[in-house]
C-alpha cells in the first residue's frame, strides 16, 4: 500500500477560494444508511482526517434528520480553522414518516434549513452551503438568489448545487457564482460527464465527486448486498449491488484487482486515483469526498492521491461503466440525469 502522507492542497471554486486538500471527507455513513456506527471510531477517523490533509468536511441536514451536523459539531468547535465545512440543504424528511423524501427548493425553506444547520453545528457561517437536489418546479434563479442573500448576510461563504446539469450551472452561475458541483462520479457512474463537467470546467466549480468507491462495491469489500450487509444497509435496496445486477457488476472488477497488484494497491486507491485524474482529463479541480468510519480506510484513502495511472491503464478502465447492469438509485428522479435533454 502507498505510504501515507498529508495530501495535497488545492483552491475550491478558482484562485480566489479557500485551500482545501485534493481529498475530502463524506460524513454520511457516520449517522445512517450503512448500518451501525462506532462513534468513537467515527471521531478518531475525523482527527486522522485532519492529520493526513483532508479538510473539506462534507455533511447535509438531512444525514440522520440532522443527527450528523450535530455529531460533527464538536470536532469543529475544536478545530473550526482547520477545516471547510460543507453542509446542504432541499431533502426534506419528516419526524413521523421516517420513510418520506421530499425536495424544498423555495426561498422561504432555504432560509429555515440554513438556522436550523448553523444551530446544529454550532458555528456561525457554513463555508460551502449546498443546493442537495434540485426541485424543477422552483425557477433555479428564486433558489440560488436566495442562497445568495445568506452569502451578503454573512451566514454563508460558497455556494454549491448537487445533481444538476450543465445548462442549469450555467443557469445558476449567471445568478451567483458556483464555488462546487457535487454529483457521483466514479468507474460505475460518469452520466455527470454528459454536460455537467464541461460546464463546471469552462466556469472554474470544482467538481465535488460523491461516492466515489461506488459506495464500497469498487473496493470489492462486498459482491452482493442482499447477502453481505445487514438489514439496515441502504445498499440492500439499490438496484447495482443485489441479484443478477451484482453478479455482472463485480466481474467488472477484474482490471482494477489488476491494476491495483502492479502498483501494490488496494481496488479502491485504483478507484479514487482514476477518479482524481478526472482533474487533468477534463482540465478542472477535482475533489472527491470517500468516506469511511475506520482510521485506517481514511489512510488508504488519502494515499491514494499519490498513484498515477497510465494511460495504458486508464484506457484498460475507460470501457467499465458503460458495462454497470442497474441505475444507480431505485428513483432516478432525484438525479440530473433524469433532466438531461
Amino acid at each position: 500500500m502507498t505510504d501515507v502522507t498529508r495530501i495535497d492542497t488545492v483552491r475550491l471554486g478558482g484562485q480566489d477560494g479557500p485551500g482545501i486538500g485534493v481529498q475530502g471527507f463524506g460524513a454520511m455513513g457516520i449517522s445512517e444508511f450503512y448500518g451501525d456506527t462506532d462513534e468513537a471510531a467515527a471521531r478518531d477517523t475525523l482527527d486522522a482526517a485532519l492529520e493526513a490533509g483532508v479538510t473539506l468536511i462534507d455533511t447535509a441536514d438531512a444525514y440522520g434528520n440532522g443527527a450528523n451536523e450535530r455529531f460533527l459539531a464538536p470536532f469543529l468547535a475544536a478545530h473550526r480553522d482547520e477545516v471547510t465545512l460543507a453542509t446542504k440543504f432541499a431533502l426534506e424528511r419528516r419526524a413521523d414518516d421516517p420513510a418520506y423524501r421530499g425536495i424544498r427548493n423555495d426561498p422561504a425553506y432555504i432560509r429555515t434549513a440554513v438556522e436550523g444547520s448553523l444551530s446544529r453545528l454550532g458555528i456561525e457561517t457554513i463555508d460551502l452551503y449546498y443546493m442537495h437536489r434540485r426541485d424543477p418546479e422552483v425557477p433555479l434563479a428564486e433558489s440560488v438568489g436566495a442562497m445568495a442573500e445568506l452569502v451578503r448576510e454573512g451566514k454563508v461563504r460558497y455556494l454549491g448545487l448537487s445533481e444538476v446539469t450543465g445548462p442549469e450551472l450555467r443557469e445558476a452561475h449567471a445568478v451567483h457564482p458556483i464555488a462546487a458541483l457535487q454529483s457521483e462520479w466514479s468507474l460505475f457512474s460518469r452520466d455527470v460527464e454528459r454536460s455537467a463537467v464541461g460546464a463546471a470546467a469552462e466556469l472554474g466549480v470544482t467538481v465535488v465527486p460523491y461516492s466515489p468507491l461506488g459506495r464500497g462495491f469498487l473496493t470489492g469489500s462486498f459482491s452482493d448486498a442482499t447477502k453481505d450487509l445487514t438489514g439496515g444497509d441502504f445498499r440492500r435496496h439499490q438496484p447495482r449491488f443485489t441479484g443478477e445486477n451484482a453478479e455482472r457488476n463485480a466481474a467488472l472488477l477484474d482490471p482494477v484487482r489488476k491494476i491495483a497488484a502492479a502498483h501494490g494497491a488496494t481496488p479502491a486507491q485504483i478507484a479514487l486515483a482514476w477518479v482524481q485524474q478526472r482533474a487533468s482529463v477534463h482540465g478542472l479541480t477535482v475533489v472527491p469526498i470517500p468516506g469511511t468510519r475506520k482510521r485506517s480506510r481514511l489512510e488508504e484513502n488519502a494515499a491514494a492521491t499519490r498513484i498515477t495511472l497510465t494511460g495504458a491503464e486508464l484506457a484498460e478502465l475507460e470501457p467499465i461503466s458503460g458495462l454497470v447492469a442497474g441505475d444507480r438509485y431505485m428513483d432516478m428522479r432525484f438525479t440530473a440525469v433524469s433532466r438531461e435533454a
